[in-house]
């Protein structure tokens, strides 16, 4: 192949993307500078953090600029070495895969995989970023009890799936929100004990309190919007909110979240309300991978995977899982 079809950002959307915000280009396959890999894209993936990338505005994280490469995570084979550290032949995994079947990488953003132990797209999944935030917003931030009620929203997607399970393993009482019958039956399958499908809800507040009739101790919150409001009335003294994502407010990113303001319940639960960034908690990814991964070999934990295929895919995919029309992690494989 001696053309590289790379998606280029060609607008910001005003509400939820559309695959006509980017352009698929023919462009030539990157030569390795000194320090970068150049790697045949294997796997990528889509993920909720990048919507705030396509976005004018100051975000946590740096943002594309029209006529930008997309980028994100993603697995390859190295092509081409310009690092001592790597060679050609290697797999490994970076957060800088664009979104086309040849990337030039930093060296320094690599991680050479290894494949003995689980399928190499589990570095996207469980053993990858959504294994790691579950693990540390359920186990560092919020710190459950045991017996304690754990409310967690998107449960059936790529963190909820994963959080679920630890707070079975860990002895918590896990409970699911999320957006279809089909998805609740798969997370009571994971071990929650219940959940609420929040689109045929008609009273999600009451729903919420219902599948919660101790009150929520701890509240995963992956959505922001109604499902956090709903949660809020439910939470007990002395609760945790960890907001680990806002995917609800994907086709509003540029409007201001009007809800009710819980100002008076925080005061009087003396709630805590936290941020989550996984950034944060880099100098213990050995442990928690090792954790993620002998649940795994001991058949404790179980992950599904929504993929889809060919590089003309990826922006449809990104697309589907804002909208939440994805059932686990959603994955390209190119």
């Amino acid at each position: 192949m001696s053309i590289n079809p790379s998606w280029i950002l060609r607008s910001y959307p005003s509400a939820m993307p559309s695959a006509e915000n980017w352009s698929l280009e023919d462009r030539p396959i990157p030569m390795a500078a000194n320090g970068e890999l150049v790697v045949k894209t294997l796997w990528l993936s889509v993920d909720p953090y990048m919507r705030g990338r396509i976005n004018p505005a100051k975000n946590y994280a740096a943002g594309f600029r029209i006529g930008d490469v997309m980028c994100g995570g993603g697995i390859g084979e190295v092509v081409t070495s310009e690092s001592a550290n790597f060679k050609a032949g290697d797999l490994v995994t970076s957060d800088h895969f664009g979104w086309q079947p040849f990337s030039a990488i930093p060296a320094t953003s690599a991680k050479l995989l290894q494949t003995n132990d689980a399928p190499i797209q589990s570095a996207l999944s469980y053993l990858g970023m959504p294994g790691l935030t579950a693990y540390f917003a359920l186990l560092k931030t919020a710190i459950p009890k045991v017996g304690e009620t754990v409310l967690i929203s998107a449960a059936s997607g790529a963190v909820g799936q994963i959080a679920g399970q630890i707070a079975r393993i860990k002895g918590f009482d896990p409970v699911a929100v999320v957006g279809s019958d089909e998805k609740l039956e798969w997370c009571k399958e994971l071990g929650y004990r219940t959940g609420v499908n929040h689109r045929s809800s008609t009273d999600l507040a009451a729903d919420v309190a219902n599948a919660c009739p101790k009150g929520i101790d701890v509240f995963i919150d992956n959505t922001a919007g109604p499902i956090h409001d709903a949660a809020m009335l439910a939470l007990n003294t002395f609760g945790r909110v960890v907001v680990v994502g806002t995917i609800s407010l994907a086709n509003r990113f540029d409007q201001p979240d009007i809800g009710v303001r819980h100002l008076r319940r925080t005061l009087i639960t003396r709630a805590r309300i936290e941020g989550f960034l996984l950034d944060d908690h880099e100098q213990e990814y050995e442990t928690a991978t090792a954790d993620l991964l002998s649940w795994h070999k001991q058949g404790l934990l179980q992950t599904r995977e929504d993929v889809t295929e060919g590089i003309e895919s990826v922006p449809h995919a990104f697309v589907r899982m804002l909208k939440g029309e994805n059932f686990g992690k959603q994955l390209v494989k190119l």
